[in-house]
């Protein structure tokens, strides 16, 4: 007797209700995207400078979206589909304009669009620096900077930056890193003696080709984007880069993956002006200096031991007011406006020569 369940009938009826279920898909898209233009109305009749895109309340929809989640599908995979269709809603009435460090098909590009999702307008800055400047002049309304890597560690260019700026953090995402070595459709993999990247990218994946490419020349650039780019039009290069280059640049791929450490991230700050209310689940990042005297970091670190203020990270940078003087970034969880957090850094305020609350906003989701 045969089994029917893969009868062409059955197979029909299947693809019939996938159809019935797509419609009603976008019915309730197309409904979300009402309600949201609803929101946006609101907002403007009360405040026409208003902001709609909220960093606490995206937040807070995609963690109950994960906690809810009934399957097949991974968490994080349906939380992927809801930060789309939360971007695409919010450009219908204004998409946000967010500057990155460039070029185009950078990391720093992927993590833009992993935050925001692919309706945002994302625009290549030359500099970290430059990025700063564009959300500050208001010609964007976000921008994001790469702020540590698991293997190379802290980015010194994005804490000079906040050293000087007013911009508040308003978010976080973390990106797995997975490097490839490409080349173009005119390049013979045997005859390849130059490979192009960006220095940190060189340091993450040393082993590697000091393995499989020991007496190729190694050419740092200024990130891996352009590396993909030049290796495009020659013959004997390959580049270390990523998937969105790759793909941008038309490149091959020689080997995949050849970080050294398989659990290579890196971690990136969204920059903004305005401050975020609390979402729940919250990290603040602050930058101290303090007096150049015995015992001064004990002062700095005991608040938060007595509190119990879980400190995630504590980097030093020289001052620029003084010789031997070191200013001190420092993430913790929580929020400003908790009342422990509030006594904590009113006593580190009070030890401290200076201090900026750099922002408090939500734990990266995704």
């Amino acid at each position: 007797m045969s089994d029917s369940s893969n009868s062409p009938l059955d197979l029909a009826a299947l693809r019939q209700r996938i159809d019935t279920i797509d419609s009603e898909l976008m019915r309730l898209i197309s409904e979300r995207a009402e309600c949201a233009a609803q929101v946006a109305h609101v907002k403007t009749a009360d405040d026409p400078d208003a902001v709609f895109y909220r960093p606490e309340r995206e937040a807070q929809v995609l963690r109950r979206v994960m906690e809810e989640n009934p399957g097949p599908l991974h968490r994080e995979e349906m939380a992927r589909l809801f930060r789309e269709i939360m971007s695409a809603c919010l450009a219908l009435e204004r998409p946000i304009k967010v500057a990155y460090l460039g070029p185009e098909g950078t990391f720093t590009q992927q993590a833009a669009l992993k935050h925001f999702g692919h309706s945002a307008i994302s625009l290549p800055m030359a500099a970290i620096d430059e990025v700063f400047r564009e959300v500050e002049a208001g010609a964007v309304n976000y921008g994001v900077v790469p702020v540590e890597n698991s293997t190379e560690g802290i980015v010194n260019n994005t804490l000079d930056s906040f050293m000087d700026s007013g911009l508040h953090i308003s978010g976080e995402v973390v990106l797995r890193i997975h490097h490839h070595l490409l080349m173009s459709s005119i390049t013979r993999q045997d005859k390849i003696s130059r490979i192009y990247s960006h220095p940190q990218s060189f340091a993450q994946c040393r082993k590697w080709l000091d393995a499989h490419y020991p007496h190729a020349e190694r050419v740092a650039v200024s990130s891996n984007a352009e590396a993909a780019r030049l290796v495009k039009t020659e013959w004997h290069s390959a580049a270390i880069a990523g998937d969105m280059a790759a793909q941008l640049y038309g490149l091959e791929y020689v080997a995949e993956k050849i970080e050294d450490r398989p659990d290579n991230s890196t971690r990136f700050l969204i920059i903004g002006n305005e401050s975020v209310p609390p979402s729940g689940t919250d990290k603040t990042s602050v930058v101290v200096a303090m007096r150049n005297e015995p015992g001064a970091l004990h002062a700095l670190l005991e608040p938060f031991h007595r509190y119990q203020v879980d400190m995630t990270r504590l980097e030093t940078r020289p001052s620029r007011t003084g010789a031997w003087n070191y200013v001190f970034f420092i993430d913790f969880k929580g929020h400003v406006d908790q009342p422990g957090i509030v006594s904590v850094l009113e006593e580190v305020r009070g030890r401290a020569q200076d201090m900026k609350v750099l922002g408090s906003y939500p734990v990266g989701v995704l």
